[in-house]
Formats: C-alpha cells, sequence, structure tokens
C-alpha cells in the first residue's frame, strides 16, 4: 500500500474559480480516486493562498480587514470546489499558526545552519501615489528579453523568462497608473546561486519519475541560463508573516505559499492523529517510504521545481516524489475572454445548471501527460458528452434495465464469463496503467471501445424481439448487458462519483473499488428499478452560459448606456433593485415546508456538522447535513420543528447526499438559531 500526500497549486484568495483553475483540481481529483479505489493511502491536500499586497488593497478598497477577505473568498472556493465534486481530504489556508511556524523553522535552518541566507540593499520600484514598495506583478511593461509588452514585474507570459521589475522597459504602476520611482531598501535573499543548491538541483531534476520530459527540458534552459538569487522579503505594508527577529521584513508570498501545503497537512493530521512527520520529514519519509506528488500549472513549475525543492532540501525536510505540470486551458480555441463570454466561473457554471460532472468527463477526454494545453470547445463539449457519456455509456443501462424490471421483478441471473464480459476486464491492466500515468483521453477511448462494444453485443442480440417469446435468453442479455454496464462503470467512477454512486445505488451494490473487477452479480441478485441517471446537455444550456456570463461581465459604461433593460415589464433603471435582489417570480421557485428532525448525528471527521434525518410528511426520511453543530447537540434536536428549503437539487457532499437545507438566523459563528414555526405546525405543511 503506498501512503502518498498530494496537493494541487493553492488558489490565491484575490478572486473567483474559473474553468481554467478547475482543469488542475479536476484532474488531481480524478487520479486521486483512482488510487483509493486501488486501495492505497492518500491525503489529498490543499488551501487558500491568502498573503501578499493584492489582498492587503483589496481588503482596503472594500474596507474591510484582509483576514475577513479571506475568510469569505475561502467559503466561495470551498462552495466551488464542493459543486464540482474536489474530494479534498482537508482544505485550509496559509494564514495560519502551523505555516508561520513552519516557515519561521525553514528560514531559521537556511541563515544559521545552511548559510544560504544573505541581506543586501536593493534598488525596487516604489509608487509615490500609493507610498509603497510595489510588488513584482503591480509593475508592467516591456520584458526585457523577448521585448514582449504588457508583461507583469517578475516573469514575461511569452517567453517564460524571469528577471527584477527594475529591468521592464516603460514600467508603470498597475495600481496608480503612474510611473514608479527607484529606491533602495535593505532585503532577505535565499542563495540559489550557491553550487551546493546547483549540484542539488541537477541531481534532484535527472531523477526517473521526479518530472516530465518536457519539464526536464526547460529546466535544463535555466540551468544553462544560471540562477540568481531569490528575493525572499517584501517591505511593511504588506499582509503576511513577519520574518523573525526583523521588524517590518515580510516572507515574500511565494516562499510561505508552498509551505502552506505542509501547514494544512499538519492541521489534517492533528485532527486526524496521523503521525506529520513521516511525510515531511527527510529522514523519516525515507524510513517511511511515504510519497509527495505535486499537481501544478506550468506556468509555476520554476517555483515549484527549483525555489521549493532547494528550501526543503537544505532545512530537513523532504522534497517531492515528483512534480506533475499541465499545460493551459483555451476556449474555442482562444484565450478565455470576458467579451467573448468565455471567462466562465465555476459559480456561472453551475448556477446555470450545467451538470459538474459533464465538464468533468469532457476534461478527462483531453487530459494526458504532457505540458500541452487543452481546448473547450462548447459545441465538441456538447456533442461528446451527449455522443458517449450519455448516448453510449448510459444507454447500456436504459436499454436494459426495462426488460429485468418489466419481466423479471428486479431480479438478475448469474452472469458467467462471456466474451464481451472476458473482453471488458481483460482492459482493466491497461485502463489502470493509463490512469497512473495521467493518460487521461487515452484510457476513455479503451473505455468508450467497450461502451460501443456493449451496444453492438445489445443490437446484435435485440432483447425487445427477445421480450415476445424467448424470456429465458432474455433474462441472460440484459443480465450481461447490466453487468457490462457494471464494470464501465467501475472504470469510469473516479471521473464520475455521483453518477457512480447513483450506479451503486440502482444496481445494489457496494461501492466499487478496483478489486471488484472479478465476478459479477449471483443469481438473483436484486436491483432497484431504473431512474433516468444523466440529462443531456441542450443547446440553450450553452447558449445561456455564454449570454449570461456575458451580461455578468458589461462593464459600468456599457450598463449606463444599454437601452431599456426590461425584466417582467419592469424598467429596471428606475428601480431601486440591487445586485442581490431577486423577484417575487424567483423567489415562488423556493418552497418552504415545515419538517421535524427525527434524528441528528454528529458527522466524524467535520467540525461543523450534523446529519439529520426530517420528516416532510413524505413517504421517506429526508437526510439533511447543517453546520450547527456549535450552537446545538444532536440529542437536543430530536423532536424539533423547522423550516426547510425543500426543492432544491440533492447536492454530494463528502460524508453523503443532503437533500435540503435548514433555515436558521446567525450572527457570529457560534450564534446560529433555527427557524422554527409555532407550535401546532405539522411536517410537510407550506412555508407562505
Amino acid at each position: 500500500m503506498r501512503r502518498i500526500l498530494v496537493t494541487s497549486a493553492l488558489p490565491y484568495a484575490n478572486g473567483s474559480i474559473h474553468l481554467g483553475h478547475l482543469v488542475e483540481y479536476i484532474q488531481t481529483d480524478i487520479w486521486v480516486r483512482f488510487q483509493k479505489m486501488l486501495g492505497h493511502k492518500l491525503y489529498y491536500i490543499c488551501a487558500d493562498d491568502t498573503h501578499g499586497t493584492p489582498i492587503m488593497l483589496r481588503a482596503e478598497k472594500e474596507g474591510i480587514k484582509p483576514e475577513d477577505l479571506i475568510f469569505r473568498i475561502g467559503k466561495e472556493h470551498t462552495s466551488d470546489f464542493n459543486n464540482f465534486l474536489i474530494d479534498f481530504d482537508y482544505y485550509g489556508s496559509t494564514n495560519n499558526q502551523e505555516t508561520r511556524e513552519i516557515a519561521n523553522d525553514i528560514y531559521l535552518k537556511l541563515k544559521n545552519e545552511a548559510k544560504l541566507i544573505s541581506k543586501k540593499s536593493v534598488e525596487q520600484f516604489y509608487d509615490p501615489k500609493k507610498l509603497l514598495f510595489l510588488p513584482d506583478r503591480y509593475v508592467k511593461g516591456t520584458c526585457p528579453k523577448c521585448k514582449s509588452e504588457d508583461q507583469y514585474g517578475d516573469s514575461c507570459e511569452n517567453c517564460g523568462a524571469t528577471y527584477s521589475p527594475t529591468e521592464l522597459i516603460n514600467p508603470i504602476s498597475a495600481i496608480s497608473g503612474s510611473t514608479p520611482i527607484k529606491k533602495k531598501s535593505e532585503h532577505y535573499f535565499f542563495k540559489l546561486s550557491d553550487l551546493r543548491c546547483e549540484q542539488f538541483l541537477k541531481e534532484w531534476t535527472s531523477k526517473p519519475d521526479t518530472l516530465q520530459v518536457e519539464a526536464k527540458n526547460k529546466i535544463q534552459e535555466w540551468f544553462e541560463a544560471g540562477f540568481s538569487d531569490w528575493d525572499i522579503s517584501r517591505d511593511a505594508p504588506y499582509f503576511g508573516f513577519e520574518i523573525p527577529d526583523t521588524p517590518g521584513k515580510y516572507f515574500y508570498v511565494w516562499l510561505d505559499a508552498p509551505i502552506g501545503y505542509f501547514g494544512s497537512f499538519k492541521q489534517f493530521c492533528k485532527k486526524n492523529d496521523l503521525d506529520f512527520e513521516a511525510f515531511v520529514c527527510a529522514k523519516k519519509a525515507k524510513q517511511e517510504s511515504t510519497e509527495m506528488i505535486h499537481f501544478i500549472g506550468k506556468d509555476i513549475l520554476y517555483f515549484h521545481a527549483l525555489f521549493f525543492p532547494a528550501l526543503l532540501e537544505f532545512s530537513g525536510y523532504r522534497t517531492p516524489s515528483q512534480i506533475f505540470a499541465h499545460g493551459f486551458l483555451t476556449v474555442n480555441g482562444k484565450k478565455m475572454s470576458k467579451s467573448r463570454g468565455t471567462f466562465i466561473t465555476a459559480d456561472t457554471y453551475i448556477k446555470n445548471n450545467l451538470n459538474p460532472e459533464w465538464l468533468r468527463y469532457y476534461y478527462f477526454s483531453k487530459l494526458n501527460s504532457s505540458l500541452q494545453d487543452i481546448d473547450l470547445n462548447l459545441e465538441d463539449f456538447a456533442l461528446k458528452v451527449n455522443g458517449d457519456l450519455v448516448g453510449k455509456y448510459i444507454n447500456i443501462a436504459s436499454r436494459s434495465a426495462k426488460f429485468i424490471n418489466q419481466h423479471f421483478h428486479n431480479t438478475l441471473v448469474s452472469t458467467p464469463n462471456s466474451d464481451l464480459l472476458n473482453q471488458i476486464r481483460d482492459k482493466a491492466q491497461i485502463i489502470s496503467r493509463y490512469y497512473e500515468e495521467r493518460e487521461f483521453s487515452k484510457a476513455l477511448r479503451e473505455i468508450m471501445k467497450l461502451a460501443d462494444d456493449a451496444n453492438q453485443f445489445i443490437d446484435r442480440e435485440k432483447p425487445w424481439k427477445l421480450a415476445q417469446d424467448e424470456k429465458k435468453k432474455l433474462h441472460s442479455i440484459c443480465s450481461t448487458s447490466l453487468e457490462a454496464f457494471r464494470l464501465l462503470t467501475l472504470y469510469l467512477k473516479p471521473v464520475l462519483p455521483f453518477t457512480a454512486e447513483k450506479v451503486e445505488s440502482f444496481l445494489n451494490i457496494a461501492p466499487l473499488t478496483w478489486h471488484d473487477i472479478g465476478p459479477g452479480f449471483k443469481n438473483n441478485h436484486v436491483i432497484n428499478s431504473y431512474t433516468h441517471l444523466m440529462q443531456r446537455v441542450g443547446e440553450k444550456n450553452i447558449k445561456t452560459l455564454v449570454n449570461s456570463q456575458k451580461f455578468e461581465k458589461l462593464s459600468n459604461n456599457e450598463l449606463a448606456s444599454a437601452k431599456k433593460l426590461k425584466k417582467n415589464n419592469v424598467n429596471m433603471k428606475n428601480t431601486n433593485l440591487t445586485n442581490d435582489d431577486i423577484s417575487i417570480e424567483e423567489f415562488k421557485k423556493v418552497k418552504l415546508k415545515v419538517a421535524r428532525i427525527v434524528k441528528a448525528e454528529v458527522v466524524e471527521g467535520a467540525d461543523k456538522l450534523l446529519k439529520l434525518q426530517l420528516d416532510l410528511g413524505e413517504k421517506k426520511y429526508r437526510q439533511v447535513f447543517a453546520g450547527i453543530k456549535q450552537a446545538y447537540s444532536a440529542k437536543s434536536l430530536e423532536g424539533k420543528l423547522t423550516v426547510v428549503a425543500a426543492n432544491l437539487k440533492p447536492r454530494k457532499m463528502r460524508f453523503g447526499i443532503s437533500e435540503g437545507m435548514i433555515l436558521a438566523a446567525s450572527g457570529d459563528e457560534e450564534d446560529i438559531f433555527l427557524i422554527s414555526p409555532d407550535s401546532g405546525a405539522k411536517p410537510g405543511m407550506e412555508v407562505r
């Protein structure tokens, strides 16, 4: 059994998650789910990257504390990831005590023991209007290497070169638009140019599985160009961790951000009684044979494959076992664009009622082990989901199950090895290898070939004709088809976890693991009646998504010039509606009902959640997860009446399916009060 700490790059707490970001998290999540299906022990850890001048400036603009801003953004990011079924074992923040302590420890060891910290006066750009030193990304100008315009102050997006902001040609401040002046300040540097670092990095990057070939080739270019010492400090005012014994000097965000992997993992270890050092201490990690794998975008390869490993190596921490980089996302062949409506956020996708598993499947069909960019073509997206996912895979179940439901009381016969089933099982090894190597598109091609074979089997056997006078053969054919469907579901489970869960319920089987590839259904196995598993993508889905995104991204000037914008025959310019207001028609869509809490339980591994069983006057109790553990004990809730939003779509959470939302009022986090009807109300009553 492998034991692996897996991370994805930390999203910055200064903006929304968009479809480009999701490439990495979906890719990582699929790989982690596959490994867990094999029985390996993986811990998928991530966090919000919360420090730096951009956070400070945005909080200042909004009139709030940086801590309040990152808390709010953190909740938004967590919601987005949950919506796309990204199953982190722990998601934290870099602004925590654990990350501070580890950053301090690494810095002091580099300074006092390795002698790899130096101090020197540097000349920086200073904004004379804002009265602060400008972060690299807040200076723009022409790249000194390739002469591309509108490049950031630390690296060029066109040629990949890194440089000092003062090397930019025609620089301007991205904050005030003014021409920055040069000003000197004393800074702290990590001596990456030290021969010890170069020797270590050459050895480490040359290991067989540490990096992809393309990444190694890129790093070789950087070796040939030579390394510069890395500025790891920033001047006040700055939101971040102050450097030990150095008032007014702060760690540059790129130092403590990757250390945030360790800080968040340490929090997770404390809560789950795990040995933190077995994964992060160099000596103990080697003894325990643990692994650490980073999934990142190719744009941050320099930091993760050079700076970070060198910091870890010379401070006694373990270095990554592997760094896996991916390319960027384009939409319809071009860079994401607000004006074209293709700069699509995760939240916008969900609000337009697009199934998150459609996107997971589409990315799976495109991703491979290279650094190549992938394209989201919206027409191809619809065709691939409708033609392959629904038209081939889901179609196998819908074509077969109805005969089992109608003619055989939902009972299957045993499915002996047949050519079809042997063919599907024989592909387990190669599909498994493709998953392991992140050759997802190759894995999908194999799976879809098998889905074609299953559909051809049904076409050849013609169960609709057998239903007339050959019931015994019909029983066998449909049972075999459903066993093929079970096997294909197993292969697709890392990609379609929610659909797989519905299939497991429909087939009345335990959660599938990779070891369930063997013999299938026993004789007289009873399944449940078939219900539709997935809708098709409609043309309207795509048009609504793009059009809504265009509207949401209109500038203030464009909004002011829009003529007679009407909704429900109301001239919006003459109302007092804000962006948060909704119409009475929208409100009527929400069905509020009285519910009695029949049972309440603590959720293992969750700090705030209680699992509630609710009586809404229906045949079956509903399960709802509610974040009210701080305010109520589970036992005290049983028998209480409350109000529930009853027509929300079921939501897949880490701990199970939530089938509604209870209403509560809240002030501070602990001040939570259930909304309860007066005595006399009964479960199922509508709240008007």
